[in-house]
């Protein structure tokens, strides 16, 4: 962590009441976390640590944008990031996470790096399913999920079926594209 000890909070040397630091979390950042959801981005951080007498209190408010893969097309698609956390520091024996919120730091230490748990409430805050606005996924890739997508004809929609670009196709124009070699399957009576 000798990397991301820009991250490093000396919890024994803060005085009693509010403490205010800032970062920027920049594509250095997150290509140094190597974490699986964001590579690239740009979130400014606000953190308040408030000090009681036997605990700190960290709020953190994340601003900013990051570039994660969309999900059909694979570009990068731009996540507005916007997000107020908290977390609970206590000094004990040894480092545990008794909850979400409650981080328990080795006393002797007496310091935290905050670099994963930035990442983590970047990754946190990217909903499970991110994809461009209709008709702003690459095309060539659009027509190659097109053309390769498997239509049931059990579909609610009956009829219809949407395709990337938000239009709608008839499902017969659809069934056309399908591999002969599947036609002897349509037989088939698998309830049974």
């Amino acid at each position: 962590m000798a990397k991301f000890s820009l991250y490093n909070i000396p919890l024994k040397n803060l005085s009693q009441g509010k403490h205010t630091y800032e970062y920027e979390l920049d594509r250095k950042f997150f290509e140094a976390i190597d974490g699986d959801e964001v590579k690239k981005g740009n979130v400014k951080v606000m953190l308040t640590i408030k000090k009681t007498s036997s605990t700190y209190e960290f709020n953190f408010d994340l601003k900013g944008l990051v570039q994660v893969p969309c999900n059909r097309c694979l570009d990068d698609l731009d996540q507005e990031i916007d997000s107020q956390n908290r977390l609970i520091v206590k000094l004990g024996k040894e480092y545990s996470e008794e909850s979400d919120e409650v981080v328990i730091i080795p006393e002797d230490e007496g310091e935290i790096n905050i670099a994963w748990f930035l990442y983590e409430f970047v990754a946190l805050n990217i909903p499970i399913k991110h994809v461009h606005e209709p008709g702003k996924c690459n095309k060539t890739m659009s027509t190659k999920l097109r053309k390769h997508r498997a239509v049931s004809k059990d579909d609610e929609d009956e009829g219809d079926v949407a395709d990337d670009d938000g239009d709608f196709a008839d499902e017969e124009e659809i069934t056309e594209n399908i591999d002969p070699r599947w036609e002897g399957l349509k037989g088939l009576n698998i309830e049974e």
